[in-house]
């Protein structure tokens, strides 16, 4: 049994506050989750309360590992996505505390993600992670396919470009009802 417990967060202040500071915490770090070093709470926190709208509004859901009552993880699973692509969710934002670390916090966050997204009948999962100090060996482990490294894609949080090695995995067989059949005309 693991020492932490895994649910979706909802706004509110508390869970605003608790996120922004494994977010400037990740991005001191060299964590490379889209900001730039140093991250201010501002910004982490105009983050969050974006990310914790979009989840209440059922667009994504924002998972948070907890140690007791302190949060020491967090993946978000983008649900969102356009029209022609219902049967597919993203991983996104996924981060652990430096202090809990290598101890299954991302493991059970990743496993939970993977239910929730074949609980709402999504096939197939993408995700993206930098090729320097990112997760690839997890998301490997995990049996996501590298489908290919762009080189250059972004920049890190103390400066320089990283390369983004990009992932899938497929969960489930795809749902007939998200394959259209075209009949031929007549003649």
């Amino acid at each position: 049994m693991t020492p932490f417990r895994i649910e979706p967060l909802a706004s509110s202040a508390a869970a605003c506050a608790a996120l922004s500071d494994i977010l400037i915490e990740v991005v001191a770090h060299g964590g490379s989750v889209s900001f730039m070093h140093p991250l201010s709470r501002d910004a982490a926190s105009r983050f969050w309360e974006t990310s914790l709208a979009s989840a209440d509004r059922g667009e994504r859901i924002v998972l948070g590992a907890f140690d007791r009552d302190h949060l020491i993880g967090t993946v978000t699973l983008l649900l969102d996505l356009p029209p022609n692509q219902p049967h597919r969710a993203e991983i996104a934002k996924m981060m652990t505390r430096l202090s809990h670390r290598h101890r299954g916090v991302a493991t059970a966050l990743l496993r939970a993600a993977e239910q929730l997204a074949i609980d709402r009948e999504r096939t197939l999962l993408v995700l993206d992670t930098a090729v320097e100090d990112g997760a690839s060996g997890l998301y490997e482990r995990f049996g996501f396919q590298l489908a290919g490294i762009i080189p250059d894609y972004a920049l890190k949080p103390h400066g320089g470009l990283t390369g983004t090695m990009i992932y899938w995995k497929r969960l489930l067989a795809p749902a007939s009802c998200c394959i259209m059949s075209r009949s031929l005309p007549s003649s």
